[in-house]
């Protein structure tokens, strides 16, 4: 099959009729694709909210999957790849961690390192990888997330990759950019760049009020990234106005407790379609405690239907069937307490959990979690807690008395107390762990926010907020310089 002929059936395989921009994409693509040499190159596709990417990705995938061309879809996040997976048709999505690493005893419960790359025994394969623009290229372990990826998919026999993106949302922790999204780093990793970028508004999305709001939200970006280019500019940069419309409500503190329960009660699946974005792991811990108080009324620490965010990844130690790990990010249901204790100064609550998985039923699993975690508004446990945790485990000799001393660091792969899964309520979070995931209901916490924090940064979050809402946004107490 030539190119061209393989650009015809991704385009008739679109839910609608591409536009020129998204037809010269698609076009770019093909060759792309078709292109056998054997020379290490990668496409580069930036596209914005309502620019038609997911559909033209998922068209690709279909299309590759019709002609008999191997694909691996990869993402970031675990909630990344299951969105990922779901918009593809349901071909399997993993975590870039989950597929290019390998776990090794030592390291701790769904940490990697870059020593543990695994070997890429693929032939044929594009690699497309969803939500790019979250891929960093360092870490505090010193570990280069990108130059891994590339390292791994580039030993296979004839791959290339589709980084797939949006540079207006937030880059990755403690990064102003998105090393992914830059065509000069991959060019120092020593790849041949095609690059192209979305940017005209598909025709089924121009009446939404959502989209209308992220499209300012961009143009004020670009616009206060061009002030900042040129020499001697002292102006401000220009203030995006936001803008109600049937999808979008400006909502004052005050009513908030009434609009989130009417929003509840109006989505099919009640807070699981529901989501509040908020600025810091402290505001959410706050919006948390707020929302089971005074909305969902209730009591205890942990009740039946309690929703919980992932803190970080988690690997079984027990194979549980239609599920190989929970990802960091991860949103899952409390189904059952069966009871808590304390051990070796912590807390923790064996559970039933319930997950969805795309394209499947959801999956109920039995596990422990750590209570500690659950409204602390530290991002995870203190190293000061790992640490008293390892200890209590390695001095326990009532459960490990038989083993030797020097073995028993071994033990942790097994010890349901350190593979504890970390959680932590899961009604408010931060925009980076809503990151690559969509809900029905989004509320965006803009209150507080001083006049000098408006700019570059403040625009990038609150884009990357706006656009994780897929029918209704609500905008929680805008300062007045952001509203129209």
């Amino acid at each position: 099959m030539t190119s061209t002929e393989f650009a015809a059936e991704v385009l008739l395989a679109l839910p609608y009729e591409a536009n020129e921009q998204q037809a010269a994409v698609v076009g770019a693509l093909s060759r792309f694709v078709a292109d056998m040499s054997g020379e290490p190159r990668v496409f580069l596709l930036n596209g914005y909210a309502g620019t038609g990417k997911t559909s033209l990705t998922g068209a690709l995938v279909q299309t590759l999957e019709a002609v008999g061309r191997k694909c691996l879809l990869l993402a970031p996040t675990g909630r990344a790849a299951k969105v990922f997976s779901a918009n593809a048709g349901g071909h399997p999505a993993f975590t870039i961690h989950r597929k290019i690493y390998r776990h090794t005893p030592g390291m701790q419960v769904g940490e990697f390192g870059a020593s543990a790359l695994n070997e890429n025994r693929m032939r044929d394969t594009v690699v497309i990888v969803d939500e790019a623009s979250m891929i960093g290229n360092g870490d505090e372990r010193g570990g280069n997330l990108l130059e891994d990826l590339v390292t791994y998919v580039y030993a296979g026999e004839n791959c290339r990759m589709i980084l797939i993106g949006d540079t207006a949302q937030l880059p990755p922790v403690g990064a102003d950019r998105s090393p992914a999204m830059k065509a000069d780093v991959l060019r120092r990793l020593g790849l041949k760049v095609t690059a192209a970028t979305l940017t005209e508004t598909a025709r089924q999305a121009r009446d939404s009020g959502i989209l209308f709001n992220a499209t300012r939200l961009r143009r004020a970006m670009a616009l206060a990234a061009r002030s900042e280019s040129e020499a001697g500019q002292d102006q401000a940069p220009p203030v995006p106005k936001l803008k109600a419309f049937p999808d979008v409500r400006i909502v004052d503190g005050e009513d908030l407790p009434e609009v989130l329960t009417n929003a509840y009660d109006r989505a099919e699946n009640g807070p699981a379609d529901t989501i509040l974005i908020t600025r810091s792991n402290r505001r959410a811990s706050e919006y948390n405690a707020a929302i089971r108080g005074n909305v969902l009324y209730r009591e205890e620490e942990l009740t039946r239907g309690d929703m919980l965010i992932v803190a970080r990844n988690h690997y079984f130690t027990k194979k549980v069937e239609g599920l190989d790990f929970v990802a960091n990010g991860d949103i899952i249901t409390v189904e059952k307490v069966y009871g808590t204790e304390v051990r070796y100064g912590l807390r923790f609550a064996d559970v039933a959990l319930t997950i969805p998985v795309a394209g499947r039923a959801d999956v109920t699993f039995e596990t422990k979690i750590l209570l500690d975690t659950l409204a602390d508004p530290a991002a995870g446990l203190s190293q000061e807690a790992w640490n008293q945790l390892y200890y209590g485990i390695m001095g326990d000799e009532e459960h490990y008395g038989d083993v030797p001393v020097a073995d028993r660091v071994r033990c942790l792969r097994t010890d349901p107390y350190w593979g504890a899964l970390h959680v932590k309520y899961a009604y408010a979070v931060t925009c980076h762990k809503a990151q690559g995931g969509q809900w029905e209901n989004v509320f965006v916490d803009l209150s507080y926010i001083p006049d000098d924090a408006l700019g570059m940064q403040l625009y990038r979050w609150l884009y990357t907020a706006v656009t994780r809402a897929r029918r209704r946004l609500y905008l929680i107490a805008p300062p007045g310089q952001l509203l129209d």
